[in-house]
């Protein structure tokens, strides 16, 4: 996974001169640990004897201190995958997932930390992860001042026989049962396969849009994690996440209730059985993108995929509404600027991963028909939406037909994001692999960002660049500059605590 120091250095080097961002070659240092044994309160659940020591770890080291505690630890053999484990677990078994965001952020961003690790130059992998690290501590120490909640040991005697888990659980999350949901997953956990279990989940993570699509991403991004990390270390985090799929806002149960948030998936498990036999063959068409967008703009939920229906039935292949769909989430970064806008691509982003791994073709229909539905929710008041078009952003009308650099695309950044969203239309269409403007825009969240969100986003919206059509790539990679960070930004101060973690 990792240069030897000589490459290391030389490759961290010459990324970082060639546009000014600084250099990291201290991360030839790569650390290294093991964790020391520690009391743990008989209530809390338990994780396995081999990855117990090092997550005791993450969660009793001070903040001032984790950093340097982990680097050690890695200098001596560490791997990244037990780092990556111990803070996905440390993050479950401390924070509660309710609602699934604020402070849960701290477990929702782990797998987004590990995509910019793993799509980064060698040179920076550790960068996200130690953030991660950090990241926790503050979260952390929310979840105490909240209550201190902690997930608690299994009752063992509640946990129903593998034959009984799939049915028991469906019941339970059909009928919002916090308490038989919990039981029942465990069982599920211990009997089911990987991909058994990521197909109930993910029907139940796009049912309802409370949360802003949270509930999606945390199914999209912990089964992901646990891809890389080992199955094994599952039914904590399936515990953590059926409960948070359980959130329902202190509201009435919606088993009980006609509620806005539960209408666009019951009305889609109605109208999917529209959807035409062979859907998943079908003509890549420009035009039905364009009008998916169109739709997108204005329309409702119910429109929204009442048109996504009508594109499949007239024999549009399912890429040219997903291109649709994706265009629609990141034109909303310019017409509604700020958070909600922002996790109309994250929430994107984990329904089409969801999409691509079900084998269920009722799922992927009931998936496209709840993305489509949910972007005019993220939408919003139409009265605070500013006017833009992202097909008729053009490259910038200067009268030179020099290719603008990435340094001065990441400045403007800084200053003018519509003057560079302009300036990498034109650095685009010079430059067909995009790779060098990923590693500087990541490079950048790394050296400037300061929140979950700078991870979340920029890790969804440069993956999905590559699930865009490449006739509609261009503009997307446009509109993300809307909310990545620019090279002009204040440095934040985890960079230098790393390389003194790493150097000490």
């Amino acid at each position: 996974m990792f240069l030897n120091r000589r490459q290391f250095v030389k490759t961290s080097a010459v990324t970082a001169a060639g546009l000014g961002f600084g250099n990291l070659g201290f991360l030839c240092h790569v650390p290294q640990v093991s964790a020391a044994e520690a009391r743990l309160s008989p209530e809390a659940v338990r994780f396995g004897p081999g990855i117990e020591p090092l997550v005791r770890l993450v969660e009793d080291t001070p903040r001032e201190r984790l950093l340097e505690e982990m680097a050690s630890r890695i200098r001596r053999g560490l791997s990244y995958r037990e780092v990556l484990a111990a803070l996905l677990l440390a993050g479950v078994r401390n924070i509660q997932p309710r609602p699934v965001g604020f402070k849960f952020h701290a477990v929702l961003v782990v797998n987004s930390a590990h995509l910019a690790s793993v799509s980064s130059p060698d040179a920076d992998r550790w960068l996200p992860i130690f953030w991660a690290l950090d990241y926790f501590k503050s979260a952390q120490a929310q979840d105490l001042r909240e209550g201190d909640w902690t997930m608690a040991a299994q009752d063992e005697k509640k946990v129903p026989t593998a034959d009984k888990s799939r049915e028991t659980f469906a019941e339970a999350m059909d009928n919002w049962d916090e308490a038989a949901a919990d039981v029942a997953v465990t069982g599920l956990a211990r009997s089911a396969s990987p991909q058994e279990i990521f197909e109930i989940f993910c029907r139940y993570g796009a049912r309802d849009f409370r949360d802003i699509g949270h509930k999606a991403i945390y199914v999209a991004n912990s089964w992901r994690t646990l891809q890389a990390i080992g199955w094994q270390h599952a039914e904590p985090v399936l515990r953590s996440l059926a409960y948070g799929l359980l959130d329902r806002s202190g509201g009435p149960n919606p088993a009980e209730a006609d509620l806005e948030a539960d209408r666009p998936w019951r009305r889609n498990q109605r109208i999917a059985r529209e959807i035409r036999p062979n859907w998943v063959e079908g003509r890549n068409d420009p035009t039905a993108t364009r009008e998916m967008l169109e739709v997108l703009r204005e329309a409702s939920a119910e429109e929204a995929s009442a048109k996504a229906i009508e594109l499949l039935n007239r024999g549009v292949g399912p890429q040219s509404i997903w291109d649709g769909i994706f265009e629609g989430a990141v034109e909303l970064l310019v017409r509604r600027p700020g958070i909600i806008s922002l996790h109309a691509i994250t929430t994107t982003n984990a329904l089409h991963f969801a999409f691509q791994q079900s084998k269920k073709d009722e799922t992927r229909r009931l998936l496209l028909l709840q993305n489509a539905a949910f972007l005019p929710l993220f939408r919003g008041d139409p009265d605070k939406l500013k006017a833009f078009r992202l097909d008729e952003m053009n490259p910038p009308d200067s009268g030179d037909s020099t290719t603008p650099t990435l340094q001065e695309i990441f400045a403007d950044i800084s200053q003018d994001r519509m003057r560079a969203a302009e300036k990498v239309l034109a650095w685009n269409r010079e430059h067909s692999n995009p790779n060098e403007f990923m590693d500087a825009a990541r490079r950048l969240v790394f050296l400037k960002g300061t929140n979950s969100h700078d991870y979340k986003f920029s890790s969804a919206a440069l993956e999905d660049y590559h699930h865009v059509s490449p006739a509609f790539r261009g503009r997307f990679l446009a509109a993300t500059v809307f909310n990545l960070r620019g090279s002009g930004e204040k440095d934040n101060d985890l960079v230098g605590r790393t390389r003194a973690a790493f150097e000490g």
